[in-house]
């Protein structure tokens, strides 16, 4: 099932999202939940499953606007497809364990909305990511348990502010947060729909023109493996979000670098997902 969330009619909502339509959930569910992370906290889906079965779609996707899947922030995984590391400047680097920094719930656009180039900088870059998001929580999850924590996948752009990334030694942050400089969605695809999670293509077009590509199966850290190192630190909570790592094609690293600028299109592909696709704007 392919789960979005928005606005129709100036009222927030989330449903199905069937062929070219939404099937509302939230007004059939009768209060049960009132976002994304809810319905996902409860364990609303088989109730949602059954409710969508051979229904036809309330509205047209055109008739709404799209919000980020889940609103909260996202954990972030850097470096974690194996072409990556050699795409990286200068040396010292260990890459024995995750890397891991977060990115609050402002810096992202959802699907179809501008991405936002700021006034700072002129090194706005693209990372196309899978996305996670948790269904069942936990804390030191199995690794040969952690398939089953994910409730399903969506497309992220980890949009990076290159030059702010480097105001210290050892802290991305900074570059990672501006606000709306990256984009979430268009939904989630729930765990059930995707045949092999180690087998997804990734794909990211800039203007048409294929940046990055790249398959899971070429992760440094499979799923599993993140969540149990994640896991370790922290709980990980129903509706959690976790970005994991852009292959090798950012725009920063091509010979001369290529920046985003207004009227770019960025669409990140993801297999058994869909499209996320925004245009870049100047920040005002």
């Amino acid at each position: 099932m392919k789960l979005a969330s928005y606005t129709h009619n100036g009222q927030a909502s989330f449903g199905a999202v069937l062929d070219d339509g939404i099937f509302d959930l939230k007004s059939r569910l009768g209060g049960k939940a009132a976002n994304m992370v809810e319905f996902i906290a409860v364990d609303l889906l088989g109730e949602a499953q059954k409710l969508a079965a051979g229904a036809r779609a309330d509205f047209p996707l055109s008739a709404v606007t799209f919000l980020p899947p889940v609103h909260k922030p996202v954990l972030c995984i850097g470096i974690n497809y194996k072409s990556r590391p050699d795409e990286m400047p200068g040396g010292g680097y260990s890459w024995n364990y995750p890397s891991l920094f977060w990115r609050t719930s402002s810096a992202h656009a959802p699907h179809l909305q501008p991405i936002l180039n700021p006034p700072e900088s002129d090194r706005l870059d693209y990372e196309g990511e899978i996305a996670i998001i948790i269904g069942k929580g936990g804390r030191r999850i199995a690794r040969e348990d952690g398939i089953g924590h994910i409730f399903g996948y969506t497309c992220f752009n980890e949009g990076s502010v290159r030059d702010w990334m480097k105001h210290t030694t050892a802290n991305v942050t900074s570059g990672k947060n501006f606000y709306q400089s990256g984009s979430i969605g268009p939904w989630i695809t729930t765990a059930d729909e995707i045949p092999d999670p180690h087998d997804m293509t990734l794909e990211v077009r800039v203007n048409g023109e294929t940046r990055q590509k790249d398959t899971t199966a070429n992760m440094m850290r499979p799923y599993e493996e993140l969540l149990a190192y994640v896991s370790t630190i922290m709980p990980v909570e129903p509706g959690d979000v976790i970005a994991t790592g852009t292959p090798v094609g950012v725009g920063g690293a091509l010979k001369p670098p290529v920046w985003l600028v207004a009227g770019d299109v960025v669409e990140i592909e993801v297999s058994g997902v869909g499209v996320l696709r925004n245009t870049v704007q100047d920040e005002a």
